[in-house]
């Protein structure tokens, strides 16, 4: 099992690796190329976001060549009853449909809805083929088959939701893309431990090393980003092997445990959909870009891009640690772990905190108004010296109209 892991990581790892240069030029002649039009953006020039395709060749050809072997050694049997052939090819196709719509969105820029109809029509493929969450065994819940539509449904959404907490985290240099490595090696601990099957660990460990292979381009300054293609296709497969690595004796793998690891992406995503809710009032406004994820308030409490990034790094690591425990020594020993951790990070926040002088002005990304602690703001009753943390949730930018959530510290300070 071990060697097939090695092969599997070493194999993705080299083919992303060696693709992802000329991903960054195929990217610019095509003009999947991302320039930063507005102030969401951290970045400051133009740079291609079509690394994605190399991720999924470093994945597509590991896999492929592993699974070939394997069969022909017969370590491994994609026929019999859980039909695991259909449901790779199923896995396959998904994922070329969904990276058609992805590329043309890398390209030319498509509507939220559209790359979502995109993510549907993938999805109701592999639950076609068979892949789908069937039964959920917990503590406090044992339901070892669920109603056949229960399932479709219950799948649909896991996919969904997967797919996009990963495209949605995606705003600094590296991040996504780390937070998935930390994801999928937490996945094949997970796997290894649970006795999953060995077809699952194959592709989780190609992710993995696809990952490692396009990371040295993609982190602080990057040089290439994912892009569309490669956080939909991170998400997807994410979710999808998440429910073939589940084993039948513990079929709680299937939601709770890969809910844990990827929690951090989708805390963010839920939070999001409930901000953009109350603010905008409509499903729409589910579908418009803001500035008030988890990276972006991190900047704006003076955290440089790749601190942020770190700091992220330690909490997907955290939950990745806190689910493997879980999964190998229960749940009052990963409580224990979880508590002790957090008491030492409250005990040495201050220490690793960015230093603020208590007077930093910071800047509305869409009007430029400057909100100055020194003089506060007279017409909303904000009298000088007021900081702007200590500002109330429900002030907003006097000549625009825009939440806090759309301020950032001022450059100057």
């Amino acid at each position: 099992m071990w060697g097939d892991i090695a092969i599997a990581f070493i194999l993705a790892f080299v083919v992303a690796f060696v693709t992802t240069p000329y991903t960054i030029k195929l990217a610019k002649k095509i003009g999947a190329v991302d320039i930063p039009k507005d102030e969401r953006r951290t970045h400051k020039r133009a740079i291609p976001r079509f690394g994605g395709p190399a991720v999924i060749l470093g994945f597509f050809v590991s896999t492929i060549y592993l699974l070939v072997v394997m069969v022909m050694e017969k370590t491994i049997t994609l026929t019999g009853v859980e039909e695991y052939g259909k449901k790779l090819v199923g896995f396959f196709m998904g994922i070329v449909v969904l990276s058609i719509f992805c590329v043309i969105d890398d390209i030319k820029g498509i509507k939220p809805v559209t790359k979502l109809v995109g993510q549907v029509i993938a999805t109701i493929i592999i639950i076609a083929a068979g892949i789908r969450i069937e039964g959920i065994t917990l503590p406090f819940l044992n339901v070892p088959e669920i109603h056949e539509v229960t399932s479709i449904i219950l799948t649909l959404v896991w996919v969904i939701i997967v797919t996009n907490a990963i495209n949605l985290i995606d705003g600094l240099d590296g991040l996504s893309s780390g937070i998935s490595v930390i994801s999928a090696i937490s996945l094949l601990i997970i796997f290894v431990l649970n006795g999953s099957t060995m077809l699952s660990i194959v592709l989780i460990t190609a992710i993995a090393g696809a990952l490692v292979g396009f990371l040295p381009y993609n982190f602080s300054p990057a040089k290439t980003f994912i892009g569309d293609t490669g956080t939909n296709f991170l998400g997807f497969s994410l979710a999808i092997i998440s429910i073939l690595g589940a084993a039948k004796t513990y079929t709680a793998a299937v939601i709770v445990l890969p809910l844990i690891v990827l929690g951090l992406p989708i805390f963010d995503t839920l939070i999001a959909i409930v901000r953009r809710l109350i603010k905008g009032k409509s499903i729409k406004a589910v579908f418009k870009a803001d500035k008030g994820h988890i990276h972006h308030k991190l900047l704006a409490k003076g955290y440089s891009q790749k601190q942020a990034v770190i700091v992220l790094y330690g909490i997907s690591a955290i939950l990745g640690i806190f689910a493997i425990i879980v999964t190998d020594s229960g749940i009052w020993k990963a409580c224990s772990f979880l508590f002790i951790v957090v008491i030492a990070i409250i005990a040495g926040y201050k220490n690793f905190a960015p230093e603020k002088t208590g007077k930093e002005s910071y800047e509305c990304l869409q009007c430029k108004y400057i909100y100055n602690p020194k003089i506060g703001n007279e017409k909303a009753n904000i009298k000088p010296g007021t900081e702007f943390d200590q500002l109330p949730d429900t002030w907003v930018c006097p000549v625009c109209g825009e939440s806090k959530d759309m301020f950032q510290l001022h450059p100057e300070n």
